[in-house]
């Protein structure tokens, strides 16, 4: 005997009410430094093409990737070595590599920074390889800093003759501080006119209440030019970091707009603590079609013309639940709003579907972005 089950998605019955809107919960002071960034003081990418050596038989195979071997003889030419045919350069222990860093603000001279290291062509692992000396470029083309040293993976990749197994990703490895850095990024930040602080979520609100922090504190000279950007010009103080270091200190209430996030995918659904909807009636009920199949053997009597045919039979009911209402209060907190959702007791697909629908009645006071 089998059994399908078919369950239908709940019908869901609104009724709007529309309630006085109360009060929004004070959300906790944060410093500046923690939303927002000083406009030049950032890090920059950078970037260079280099070679893995010393791998035991996983790099490269030159037939499928050239430009390894064309990177091969340079760099023998380059030693002395050259003059080298396709036969004699048969070796499967380098593999050609893009190198990527990120060169930190004020990084001086002589400093190191850490380096990430990327397979280019058909290596199978870069685990005991060396980089060789590899020089980092900038956007604008300048050599920043030059790396070299030892690899570390952190994946690992092993087979025999019927199995395999990979962990990680053995074509990605990291060298810590393994490039110094050689020359310095031009900026002279006690030689500017003007700071500009830059918010990681532009807002209107959270841009007015900085502004209002500063010039409290420093005694005006703060301007707010836009909801991401504000402008801080120093009144008759040379000391730019020690200024800088005193408006990063400073804590301000930050606003956001009312926002529920979904992850359809996952189930995972996030909702702001600003977050209103006007009082709904939902309806949850539920349709359940069962279907049951039998299977019976027909066998002909003794000495009969006849076949033995197999005959399903089968069964289909329907139950279906009587709706049931639930009220979902509005303009109250984020915790009534989530007691009133588990009250329902529905799955977090259900859930999801409740809060599109209220959404498309008007009733949700808040953006609802689907990801």
């Amino acid at each position: 005997m089998a059994a399908r089950m078919f369950g239908l998605r709940p019908a869901l019955a609104l009724a709007l009410c529309l309630l006085p809107v109360a009060p929004m919960p004070s959300m906790a002071e944060v410093r500046i430094k923690d939303i927002a960034q000083f406009e030049g003081v950032r890090e920059n990418q950078l970037v260079g093409y280099g070679l893995v050596v010393g791998l035991a038989g996983t790099g490269d195979s030159l037939r499928n990737s050239p430009f390894t071997q064309r990177s091969i003889e340079g760099m023998l030419e380059r030693l002395g070595v050259g003059n080298l045919t396709d036969e004699q350069m048969r070796t499967q222990n380098t593999a050609a590599v893009m190198v990527t860093a990120m060169l930190p603000p004020f990084a001086r001279r002589g400093s190191t920074i850490d380096v990430v290291v990327s397979s280019l062509g058909d290596a199978s692992s870069l685990r005991g390889g060396t980089l060789i000396v590899t020089p980092l470029t900038g956007a604008d083309g300048e050599v920043y800093a030059v790396s070299q040293g030892p690899i570390a993976v952190a994946g690992y990749a092993a087979q025999g003759a019927n199995a395999s197994i990979v962990e990680g990703v053995p074509t990605v490895a990291r060298i810590e501080n393994g490039a110094t850095v050689e020359n310095e990024i031009d900026f002279a930040i006690n030689e500017m006119n003007s700071i500009r602080i830059a918010l990681r979520t532009p807002d209107f609100t959270t841009a007015e209440r900085i502004e209002q922090a500063i010039n409290e504190r420093l005694g005006g000279g703060a301007t707010a030019l836009d909801s991401g950007t504000i402008e801080v010009r120093p009144t008759g103080k040379s000391d730019i970091p020690g200024l800088l270091a005193e408006i990063e200190s400073l804590r301000v209430q930050p606003d956001a707009i009312a926002k529920v996030v979904i992850d359809a995918r996952s189930g995972t659904i996030v909702i702001g603590s600003d977050v209103r909807i006007a009082e709904v009636a939902v309806s949850q009920g539920g349709l359940t079609v069962i279907v049951k199949e039998e299977i019976e053997v027909s066998q002909p009597e003794p000495i009969s013309i006849g076949n033995t045919v197999v005959v399903p039979q089968t069964e289909v009911t329907v139950e279906e639940q009587e709706a049931q209402f639930s009220i979902l209060e509005g303009d109250v907190s984020l915790q009534r709003l989530v007691d009133g959702l588990n009250a329902i007791g529905v799955s977090a697909s259900q859930t999801i579907s409740i809060l599109q629908a209220i959404k498309a009645a008007g009733a949700l006071h808040a953006d609802l972005e689907i990801i």
